[in-house]
């Protein structure tokens, strides 16, 4: 019986040269051969390539999609972060007006050296939206899902919740910084009896707790 992925959203971030690393050390469902990971311009593209010939060449494999952007991180004795160090951000290395003075006992002056924080650019493919706009395509889609499981417990932040069917059975994921968190799936018979407040967000996943 076919796996499928019924919904899904995701608000997954990681260093770009780590999803290149997990991919490089990664064991690929048997459905899949290999991936091809592509950059177009600000867009990461993480297409399916099927492990057998019954799929045509010209049917679109599943692919994951993440937009790319560029945060500035910030060295500090923790290691590098995206805020700068309270000691840099209060300015009590100086003021913006003019060069700080020390006196000395003997009556000599002498200027403080304002602390350079060390900082840098780095690029996070941000895996953002729902099944729609993360995973894309039905060939492949349920192996490639499971590709994006992996890559949510590879990465350090964000969530990753969706609800499938595998075999039959409805299945529940929620996957928070990391880690896989238990949850449950709440089946209600006719939706639209319920109160509007209680509707059936799915962006949300409210019917996926933990």
């Amino acid at each position: 019986m076919t796996s499928r992925v019924y919904r899904l959203h995701s608000t997954l971030e990681l260093q770009l040269e780590d999803v290149h690393e997990f991919f490089d050390g990664y064991d690929l469902p048997v459905e899949i051969e290999d991936v091809d990971v592509t950059r177009r311009n600000n867009t990461l593209i993480v297409s399916a390539i099927a492990a057998e010939d019954n799929i045509s060449k010209y049917t679109p494999t599943a692919q994951l999609k993440a937009s790319v952007t560029e945060n500035r991180l910030y060295e500090t004795e923790d290691g590098w972060q995206e805020t700068p160090p309270e000691d840099h951000e209060s300015g009590s290395t100086g003021s913006d007006d003019g060069p700080q003075w020390g006196n000395f006992s003997d009556g000599a002056q002498v200027q403080e050296e304002e602390v350079e924080v060390n900082s840098k650019l780095v690029e996070y493919a941000c895996f953002k939206g729902d099944r729609e706009t993360v995973l894309q395509n039905t060939a492949l889609q349920y192996p490639m899902f499971e590709v994006l499981c992996d890559l949510a417990k590879y990465a350090d932040s964000g969530t990753l919740t969706a609800i499938a069917t595998v075999d039959g059975e409805l299945e529940a994921v929620r996957i928070v910084d990391g880690e896989q968190r238990e949850a449950s799936i709440e089946v209600v018979e006719d939706p639209r009896e319920r109160d509007s407040e209680n509707a059936v967000n799915w962006r949300d996943n409210e019917f996926i707790s933990g």
